[in-house]
């Protein structure tokens, strides 16, 4: 089982490994990703949007409370920057005294915040994959993480597929290596 202090090091690791791949995007906003229909400022986007919602789901805000406000193009004219300073003030947030302690309330229910920052983390190891793959990047994932990842995952992983957030399992072969079977269970092909 995975410790609080484990989980908020879980989300400083996920978060900088997706930042820095970020910062190798030179100019290829437009770039195809492995996720249908997205492009590389797409899967930024989304992720910005995620580090938006961080703060006040765990301060203990509602969906409602939150509204619209963090709805589009979160991105502007400099999208490195804006990833910045969106994934600085979540990490504040997964950081702060009791912050994995408490409650968050989230469009599926109720939630104990440890377990919606694993989320958290687990969404952005994928999609540092996602975005070394559109980029012709390192696609190597910290292997630490993985497992602990791959671990958290596989009481999860039938929930996210009913929820449809993630893609249909795609088989590795045997004796595949931890990250290649995260990443077939998150529905890619490794």
């Amino acid at each position: 089982m995975l410790t609080t202090v484990d989980v908020r090091e879980i989300y400083v690791r996920c978060s900088a490994g997706f930042t820095e791949r970020v910062h190798a995007v030179d100019g290829r906003w437009d770039a195809p990703t492995p996720l249908p229909g997205w492009d590389v400022r797409e899967l930024v986007n989304h992720l910005v949007n995620e580090e938006r919602w961080t703060p006040p789901l765990l301060g203990g805000a509602t969906i409602e409370e939150v509204g619209d406000r963090f709805d589009g193009d979160l991105l502007g004219a400099d999208p490195v920057a804006t990833l910045d300073e969106a994934a600085a003030t979540a990490l504040a947030a997964v950081r702060a005294d009791g912050a994995v302690e408490g409650t968050v309330h989230l469009s599926f229910g109720d939630h104990p915040a440890r377990e919606y920052v694993l989320q958290l983390s687990a969404d952005h190891l994928v999609h540092t994959w996602d975005l070394a793959r559109a980029l012709g990047g390192d696609e190597t994932l910290d292997d630490d993480v993985v497992a602990a990842v791959l671990d958290w995952f596989g009481a999860t992983e039938d929930l996210y597929r009913e929820m449809g957030v993630i893609g249909a399992r795609v088989e590795v072969p045997a004796g595949a290596g931890p990250q290649a079977v995260l990443l077939g269970r998150f529905g890619r092909t490794p």
